[in-house]
C-alpha cells in the first residue's frame, strides 16, 4: 500500500486519480508514525520548493522521511526536495542526494517554465523504467531543474541544457515530470515503482 505524504504542497487529486485508475491502494501520511504501515511512499509537490520545505518542517515529517527504508518516490517539487539546496527561496532541502536545484532563467534561451511533453532518456537500467522505451515522452511543468550528475541521474532531459529528469540514491527515487499526467508511460512508471 502506498503512503502519500500529505503536507499541503502537492497536487494530490491528479495523483490519487491516477492511482485509482491503476487500482493501486493508497493512504495519506500526516505524521511520521504513520509511515511504517506503508510499503511505498510518494512525496508529491507543486509550486515553490522553499515553501514546500517549510511545510515539511512544520509537519514534523523531515526526520521520518530521511529515515525511510521502503521505496520513496518524489514527484516534481517532491523530487527537488531530495536535493541539497534550491535557488527557489535559497532553501536548504532534505540533502538526501548531493545535488542542487537551479533556476532555468539566465541559463537557457528557451521559454520558462518548461511546460509540455519532452523526451526522457534513460542512462541506466532501472526497475523504475522497466518496459518503458528508452526515449519515452513525459509531461513537465517546472521553472527549476536538478543539475545533471551521473552519480544520481537515472534519466535526463534536454531543454536548453541537459538536466536530471529522474534520480536515485538507495531507496529514494525522484522524477521531475508528472507521471500521473504522462499517459501510458507515466502509469507504467507508477506501477513499476510499486513493485520495487
Amino acid at each position: 500500500m502506498i503512503g502519500i505524504i500529505n503536507y499541503g504542497a502537492g497536487n494530490i487529486f491528479s495523483l490519487t486519480a491516477a492511482l485509482d485508475r491503476l487500482n493501486l491502494k493508497y493512504g495519506m501520511v500526516n505524521a511520521g508514525e504513520n509511515m511504517e504501515k506503508y510499503s511505498h511512499i510518494i512525496i508529491p509537490g507543486v509550486g515553490h520548493a522553499g515553501a514546500a520545505m517549510r511545510k515539511l518542517e512544520t509537519s514534523g515529517l523531515i526526520d521520518s522521511i530521511k529515515a525511510l527504508k521502503q521505496p520513496v518516490l518524489g514527484i516534481c517539487v517532491g523530487m527537488q526536495l531530495l536535493t541539497r539546496h534550491s535557488e527557489e527561496g535559497d532553501a536548504r532541502l532534505l540533502n538526501i542526494m548531493d545535488m542542487d536545484t537551479l533556476h532555468f532563467a539566465h541559463k537557457i534561451a528557451h521559454k520558462v517554465p518548461h511546460m509540455g511533453w519532452n523526451k526522457v532518456s534513460t542512462c541506466y537500467t532501472s526497475e523504475l523504467f522497466k518496459g518503458i522505451p528508452a526515449d519515452a515522452y513525459f509531461y513537465f511543468v517546472h521553472s527549476y531543474f536538478i543539475e545533471y550528475n551521473p552519480t544520481f541521474t537515472l534519466a535526463y532531459t534536454t531543454y536548453g541544457l541537459k538536466f536530471s529528469s529522474a534520480i536515485q540514491f538507495n531507496n529514494f527515487y525522484g522524477v521531475q515530470f508528472h507521471p500521473e499526467k504522462s499517459g501510458e508511460a507515466g502509469e507504467l512508471l507508477l506501477k513499476n515503482f510499486c513493485t520495487i
